[in-house]
């Protein structure tokens, strides 16, 4: 094989990424591939070219068909793409050795080292694919909240940066747990495990939907329903049906989306400890289906809802975790959007702008997000010079940001702005826009 197609070794960055040692370690070469791609810029043509395999047989693994077991493929893929071998169960590769340090023995020796095996004791591909399957792995609750910091963490770099840089490891993660769901386990670490399984999955829809890829958002959250409905988790079950409701009002499918959130009310109150902060969450994705339905007054109702069952929550309440996030400033630009969506600019801006002054700084989509509805409230009520000022500083947190969805509010109030386009303020908030973010698809803006 020709040096040129072969690097001589991956970028350090790489080899010490936790999610690439993870991988490795449990040969997961379908995560491997995909970091060799997004990481080191080795794409599956060269990695087929560079381990000896079909282009076919790559693609195979990437989209999770094939699995790679055979020891002989494995050394090839060690070699080829120069993974140490001790990062795949392997011994030491010859090429990890400098040439300048290599001793030729002179002669062998009389016994052989009991710690080496000789090949002929190594068991066969087969076998070793067998043993593989057999291998057991040790969880502990110690583990779930291992998982469950991980999932935390992910959420936390989503709502800073947006999830597409994300989605590998969080499948990977997933893929994961799911095989190791194939044991028998005592039953709260069973149970610990599809709850972990579940929240992956509605995390990697969440991604998909924040990058308006929807169908493949609809495959995992059904996944998510699936796995939670193993340990009937009804108010898990009703939060991944408030996803997808909200994905539904996107789709400018309003209809379906009140059926959804409708299914996620009745999963909620079947369940014993439904808490206010669920309910009131999912009485605010309700008035949005209302909402983009046009339907005032239900609309109304159930933001008068989603603010009776607020005022109900205490600090002892047992509040899963996915929704500790549905704080007030969240409660408050959630009615100022549903308002928004009526038509109700005056009364949706100030509780918008209220909600921006006082939630999380972190959360860069949130603030972008919500900054465009503010500034599309505004236009709405001819504030010209006030929504361009609003629009301008929403692009510092939409240029730090990857999602397609940010993206789309940024092109509505740009379609907005079109009978104001020649204005000083309109034509500044463009160069501003030219500046800090690359051309938005199907609008004038170069």
């Amino acid at each position: 094989m020709p040096d040129a197609d072969r690097p001589q070794e991956l970028p350090a960055r790489l080899l010490t990424d936790p999610e690439m040692i993870s991988a490795c370690r449990v040969r997961d070469f379908a995560r491997v591939f995909r970091l060799m791609k997004t990481r080191a810029g080795i794409y599956p043509s060269m990695v087929a070219r560079r381990c000896e395999l079909t282009p076919s047989r790559v693609g195979e693994v990437i989209a999770g068909r094939r699995q790679l077991l055979h020891m002989d493929v494995i050394e090839r893929i060690a070699d080829g793409l120069r993974i140490p071998g001790h990062m795949l169960g392997l011994a030491r590769r010859p090429w990890e050795t400098p040439q300048a340090l290599v001793v030729t023995e002179r002669e062998a020796p009389q016994q052989p080292d009991p710690e080496q095996q000789t090949p002929e004791s190594l068991p066969s591909p087969d076998v070793d694919s067998i043993l593989a399957l057999t291998t057991r792995t040790s969880l502990s609750t110690a583990t779930l909240e291992a998982f469950r910091a991980s999932i935390e963490d992910y959420w936390k770099r989503d709502n800073q940066h947006g999830g597409e840089a994300l989605r590998p490891a969080i499948v990977g993660q997933l893929r994961y747990v799911v095989g190791l769901l194939k044991e028998s386990r005592a039953p709260a670490i069973q149970n610990g495990l599809y709850g972990v399984a579940a929240e992956l999955a509605r995390l990697t829809g969440w991604t998909y939907f924040d990058a308006r890829q929807y169908n493949q958002a609809r495959t995992y959250f059904t996944e998510a329903l699936q796995l939670a409905k193993e340990i009937d988790d009804r108010q898990f079950m009703a939060n991944v049906l408030a996803c997808m409701s909200l994905q539904a009002t996107y789709q400018d499918k309003p209809a379906d989306s009140l059926a959804l959130v409708t299914a996620a009310q009745d999963q909620a109150r079947s369940s014993l400890g439904t808490t206010p902060r669920v309910l009131s969450m999912l009485s605010m994705r309700e008035a949005f289906a209302h909402a983009t339905l046009g339907a005032r007054d239900s609309t109304h109702r159930a933001i008068g809802e989603a603010h009776r069952h607020f005022e109900q929550i205490r600090t002892s309440d047992p509040d899963p975790s996915w929704v500790t996030y549905f704080d007030e400033p969240k409660l408050l630009v959630d009615t100022g959007i549903a308002h928004g969506r009526l038509g109700e600019a005056a009364t949706a801006e100030p509780l918008i702008a209220d909600a921006l002054r006082r939630e999380d700084r972190s959360n860069q989509r949130g603030r972008a997000f919500h900054s465009f509805w503010l500034a599309r409230t505004q236009l709405d009520q001819g504030k010209l010079d006030q929504a361009c000022h609003t629009a301008t500083e929403a692009l510092e947190s939409a240029s730090t940001v990857s999602s397609e969805r940010v993206t789309g509010h940024l092109r509505e109030f740009y379609d907005q702005l079109a009978p104001s386009r020649q204005e000083p303020v309109a034509l500044a908030f463009e160069a501003r826009l030219r500046a800090l973010l690359p051309p938005v698809s199907g609008s004038p803006h170069p």
